[in-house]
């Protein structure tokens, strides 16, 4: 699976942006797809995912509760709505998909296969 992100941008602390990740095939909802994060300087940590159903989601303690992660499995895309933000939520984000045959999650990088770009989002205090 291709994998598409969009929706960074630069937003002051306390403001909200809504990331996309657009996949292609038929197949989407055969993946769990998570959300990773890269701050500058830093290594790549996770953020978020969502079953393959989106019955099921998982969080980082530092998002939880400002961020909700979401997907549309008849247009092939996943969201991730933030709230709240907060200069240390400035990163590079990725989208990334793995195939299960379960409504397992994962929240460890070296699980997913297929990564997309990643889109800068950028908070100003």
């Amino acid at each position: 699976v291709q994998l598409q992100a969009s929706g960074g941008g630069l937003v002051q602390a306390g403001g909200s942006l809504r990331l996309s990740c657009a996949a292609s095939g038929r197949t989407f909802s055969g993946y769990a797809m998570g959300w990773f994060r890269q701050p500058p300087g830093r290594e790549r940590e996770f953020v978020s995912v969502i079953s393959r159903s989106g019955r099921s989601t998982y969080y980082a303690d530092s998002v939880k509760g400002r961020f909700t992660i979401s997907r549309d499995n008849a247009k092939n895309t996943v969201y991730l709505q933030m709230n709240s933000l907060k200069p240390e939520d400035t990163a590079v984000y990725l989208c990334a998909a793995t195939w299960t045959a379960s409504e397992s999650y994962y929240s460890r990088s070296y699980d997913y296969n297929s990564w997309g770009q990643g889109t800068l989002v950028t908070v100003s205090s």
